[in-house]
């Protein structure tokens, strides 16, 4: 062993051959203070059937308030961002909160789309009361199969044969009398009138035989010229009889459209009474009922059926809403509300929110090798579905849908759903045969995602905080007590009843409180992390079934941690596999100049673990200056390299008040191939530098993590609980020997939720956890001599280790100047670094 257990102070030789003060062994942290376990005694229950479950979240009070507000404030620029972690339950309790507001909320109006007869592109949108755009749907298509029967009925009845008998009657007669006058003039002046396929001719009689041409040509000049007189006026009048033939058809055809007009007009307006009646406290509804009106009069022949159409009946639908013939009059339910089964307002979770399942979109279907499209191909969006409540989505998904983000923003500032191609509304292209009159929109829209996302959003768009404007942040954790304890038990309860499971006995409810606390990374909190603490439980269940157990325990509760963690540390177990057959140096007894152990966190996915890197720090005279070779070799990020720029103003302002810091120092993970980050090591590399300095080794059995200050106090840091087992299960793989342990700062201690075998390990003295808060007192426990305080004249103790490095320092600032002066003098180097 490097040290005996005194707490008596004597006296040991440095590597210079120094006499130092050992310092007294300090106290490490007790078993107890490892980590804090729930007794399932104190829980009140058997298992989890005992409990009542919890209805809502817990530990949300503000994000629950602020949803809360969200939900009654009129405003529409007060919408949602629900922020917070994965898991934490977020949408769960969104929709359970928003769930019965919704279902007292009054009912929004149902909106169809219809044939606008003025504008064919244009549809009509029609707002109705709720639960009534079904029914006007379901009137015209009854309507229409009404008129199917009762129009062909009607135009083949006896009434209006008769009627279109005589008109038509009244235009042969009027034709045929002028025709018959006209026939018995020429014949009393011996001419005949013949019909040809080109129409009519005319030609002299002779004892009522039409004369040959020949014979015509041998008569007198003055008989033919009589003759050709008396057929050039029969052919005049007969023109004047022609060209009152159409203008008579014309009269003919007016007649008969009016009589069709009449007959059409009074089914329709039978048929269409009930269903305006019914819509009577609708003015739009009505207006369009009467527009279909007036076009199904005018186009009336669509009933009626030639020859030709009656041999291809079977080809044309029973059903009137699939018959193409109708479409035009039929209703494009777009929403409809209400209902027994979803009373209130609507609250709708878009999962995937691309462009066209938020506003809508124009579907297109193939005929004759074209694509067509009209009015009843316009498909809803979720703002449509949403419309009048509340719209649920993930921020994220929005983000990642082209075009979706802009649209939810351009209709959430307009108020209104205007569908539209993607691409039209980008002023790219223009090929959209349809303009759909746009719907108002009156809806909240709650966005859900991680704060990250929401603090990027609001600093870079614009518009973000203008329209979101109600901020409802979720915590990851609760605090931990004997309430909230309960409370954590009834949400497990809660877990058990939603998915069916096998109730928990309470020990196990305790390990998953404590497995609370830890992926809180805080024993004074609990993880509200709805989705993990789930996970554990449903796999816990597995377990249990597996077991032929009617009670989840604690075993199936430890064995799903155990086994979530098996699945996912691959690469921990190769990390330590390199370590311990001697790859990576990574010393765990004995002790060294200017090299310590230092404490990473590595995180993949979900899983995190701790693996310990040699650090090592060597000293000379120099400029003053601490290089950071990580930084030098663009391997250490931003805040490592602050890190050890706090090196150095701790060395300055401690050692050199008035002399130079002549110090050029180096520092560097040994065998880090990837990028080193963040400052837990600070505290680490600064042990390394004060042990080059003073020239006193180190025990290798110890590890660090910790930052520190200029000041020299050890400041709290992230993964203390991973670091710790990383580097207890390098040594425990090497033999454990009573001698190993970590330091951390003292501020983590609130955070120590360490594994069982960690803890038996220290309960029976194997492995020890050091709490320090200054370097001072980290250095004591790492070298075994004393750090040593400045007294009244000014100067550290003799023999400590503040003594050895403050005189180490003046000694290289006096080689500095002497070099300085050689120098001067022509002689003297550089020091190059």
């Amino acid at each position: 062993m490097f040290f005996k257990r005194s707490q008596q102070s004597s006296g040991t030789v440095t590597g210079s051959g120094e006499v130092t003060t050992v310092a007294a062994r300090p106290q490490p942290l007790e078993a107890a203070e490892l980590r804090r376990v729930v007794d399932p005694a104190t829980l009140g229950f058997k298992t989890t059937e005992e409990l009542h479950p919890i209805t809502g979240l817990i530990g949300q009070d503000r994000a629950l308030k602020a949803i809360q507000f969200g939900a009654n404030i009129k405003s529409a620029d007060f919408n949602m961002f629900v922020l917070g972690p994965p898991a934490s339950g977020k949408s769960t309790a969104v929709k359970a909160h928003l769930g019965p507001k919704a279902r007292e909320a009054e009912t929004p109006p149902d909106w169809v789309y219809v044939y606008n007869f003025e504008n064919p592109n244009r549809p009509k949108a029609l707002q109705l009361p709720h639960g009534r755009g079904k029914v006007l749907a379901k009137g015209v298509v009854a309507a229409i199969d009404e008129l199917r029967s009762v129009l062909p009925a009607l135009f083949e009845g006896e009434d209006y044969q008769v009627r279109r008998r005589a008109i038509d009657e009244e235009f042969r007669s009027t034709h045929e009398e002028a025709f018959e006058a006209l026939n018995n003039k020429a014949q009393n002046q011996n001419i005949a009138i013949l019909r040809t396929p080109t129409g009519f001719t005319m030609a002299p009689m002779h004892e009522g035989k039409v004369v040959k041409p020949e014979v015509f040509n041998a008569l007198p000049e003055g008989m033919r010229k009589e003759v050709e007189a008396k057929i050039e006026t029969l052919q005049k009048e007969l023109a004047a009889i022609l060209e009152r033939m159409p203008k008579a058809d014309k009269k003919r055809r007016a007649q008969l459209s009016e009589l069709n007009e009449e007959v059409a007009k009074a089914a329709v307006s039978d048929t269409l009474d009930d269903l305006m009646s019914s819509f009577a406290d609708v003015p739009q509804a009505v207006a369009y009922l009467q527009a279909a009106g007036r076009d199904l009069v005018r186009n009336v022949g669509i009933f009626l059926m030639t020859g030709d159409e009656e041999n291809a009946i079977v080809k044309q639908p029973v059903d009137s809403a699939h018959d193409v013939r109708f479409r035009r009059y039929m209703v494009n339910v777009m929403v409809s509300n209400g209902g027994d089964d979803q009373p209130g307002a609507p609250v709708v979770e878009e999962l995937n929110p691309t462009y066209g399942n938020l506003l809508g979109r124009v579907e297109h279907i193939a005929q004759m090798g074209t694509l067509v499209t009209d009015f009843l191909l316009i498909k809803p969006g979720a703002l449509h579905r949403a419309n009048g409540g509340y719209l649920l989505l993930d921020a994220r998904r929005v983000l990642l849908s082209p075009f979706a983000w802009e649209a939810l923003k351009r209709a959430i500032k307009a108020q209104e759903i205007r569908i539209e191609q993607p691409m039209e509304a980008a002023g790219l292209i223009s090929t959209q045969s349809l303009d759909p009159e746009p719907i108002p929109l009156n809806l909240r829209v709650v966005l859900t995602g991680d704060r990250e996302l929401y603090y990027l959003l609001a600093a870079y768009d614009p518009d973000f905080s203008r329209l979101f404007k109600v901020q409802a942040d979720f915590d990851e954790t609760i605090t931990r007590s004997t309430e909230n304890d309960n409370a954590y038990a009834r949400l497990i309860a809660s877990i058990v009843k939603e998915h069916a499971l096998k109730p928990l006995d309470a020990a196990a409810v305790a390990r998953i409180i404590d497995e609370g606390a830890r992926l809180a990374d805080d024993r004074e909190k609990l993880s509200i992390e709805i989705g993990r603490i789930a996970d554990i439980v449903r796999e816990a269940d597995y377990y249990a079934s597996q077991a032929k157990r009617k009670v989840t325990t604690r075993q199936d509760v430890a064995r799903a941690i155990d086994e979530q963690i098996q699945r996912a540390d691959r690469l921990r177990d190769r990390a330590q596999e390199t370590i311990n057959r001697g790859i990576v140096l990574v010393d765990t007894e004995g002790s060294a100049v200017g090299q310590i152990n230092g404490l990473s966190v590595l995180q993949l996915g979900s899983f995190s673990f701790g693996r310990p890197s040699r650090i090592t720090a060597r000293v000379r005279l120099g400029a003053g200056r601490v290089t950071d070779i990580e930084r030098e070799a663009k391997l250490g990020g931003p805040l490592h390299s602050k890190g050890v720029m706090i090196l150095w103003g701790f060395l300055a302002g401690r050692y050199a008040l008035d002399v130079p810091l002549a110090l050029a120092a180096s520092l560097v993970f040994e065998q880090s191939y990837g990028g080193v980050e963040g400052d837990s090591a600070s505290s680490a590399e600064l042990y390394a530098l004060l042990s080059a300095l003073a020239d006193v080794p180190i025990r290798q059995s110890l590890a660090v993590t910790g930052s520190v200050n200029q000041w020299g106090e050890v400041q709290a840091i992230g993964g203390v609980n991973e670091k710790i087992e990383g580097f207890f299960d390098v040594c425990r793989a090497r033999g454990l020997n009573e001698e190993q342990g970590v330091l951390i700062p003292k501020s983590n201690v609130q955070h120590l939720m360490l594994r069982e075998d960690v803890v038996e390990a220290v309960r029976h003295g194997q492995f020890a956890i050091h709490a320090v808060s200054t370097i001072d007192e980290g250095i004591e426990i790492l070298t075994g001599v004393k750090a040593g305080e400045r007294g009244p004249e000014g100067r550290f103790p003799a023999g400590t280790i503040n003594r050895l490095v403050e005189d180490k320092l003046k000694l290289f600032a006096e080689r500095g100047r002497s070099f300085s002066k050689g120098a001067g003098n022509g002689g003297g180097g550089k020091d190059e670094q």
